[in-house]
């Protein structure tokens, strides 16, 4: 999980942000990036790409990594900027919110995919990278923990959509819901699924 950081650190690149995103793919709630700075000596046990993580596995390292990083950014786009801009703008936005909340400018950034457009620094898009790199497995487990929560909280604010179990995702459970009471919201309206959700529930008033 070292190979593409000790790559730079080996020849004096220290300043290595891993990047990555959580909620491109929900019927609701914002899309959460997170970049994470770890120094060269970091030594974290059972770390992975946050899908691959129970539950209780992501939060014991969520404060791990907050406790060991040099740096760790979050950025956030809502429903509202995600129905405007669309997802992947969205995306690409939360990342660049979550690189401006570090306390050290990146030398190098290491991203989950392929490289975020029009960033003024060198950067490396890695396929599988929260599997392979040891900043973007930290970086999908604090945007996933994070965004989680905020679910959470949503669940509270709106409980009959069930958040804190489904966190916005097109469950089975949560179709049903929407296709019975509509949305709420923090739904996204110009998802397809969210349109044809909406189109049901007109159809039965």
């Amino acid at each position: 999980m070292r190979e593409f950081e000790e790559k730079y650190w080996k020849h004096n690149i220290y300043f290595i942000a891993g990047i990555d995103e959580v909620g491109r793919g929900p019927l609701a709630g914002p899309v959460v990036a997170a970049a994470v700075i770890f120094s060269d000596d970091i030594n974290i046990k059972d770390i992975n790409d946050s899908k691959k993580l129970s539950p209780d596995m992501r939060e014991d390292l969520y404060s791990e990594i907050l406790s060991k990083a040099l740096a760790v950014g979050i950025g956030i786009v809502d429903n509202s900027v995600i129905d405007k801009i669309n997802i992947l703008q969205s995306t690409y936005t939360a990342m660049l919110r979550a690189l401006g909340k570090l306390e050290i400018m990146p030398e190098v950034v290491l991203t989950d995919g392929y490289p975020i457009p029009n960033l003024p620094l060198k950067q490396e898009g890695i396929i599988k990278g929260d599997s392979k790199s040891i900043s973007i497995a930290a970086a999908s487990i604090i945007a996933k923990v994070y965004r989680d929560r905020i679910m959470e909280f949503y669940g509270m604010e709106y409980p009959d959509y069930d958040f804190s179990s489904n966190k916005g995702y097109a469950t089975k459970e949560h179709i049903k819901i929407v296709t019975r009471i509509g949305t709420c919201e923090i739904h996204r309206k110009t998802f397809s699924p969210i349109k044809e959700l909406l189109s049901r529930f007109i159809k039965k008033r």
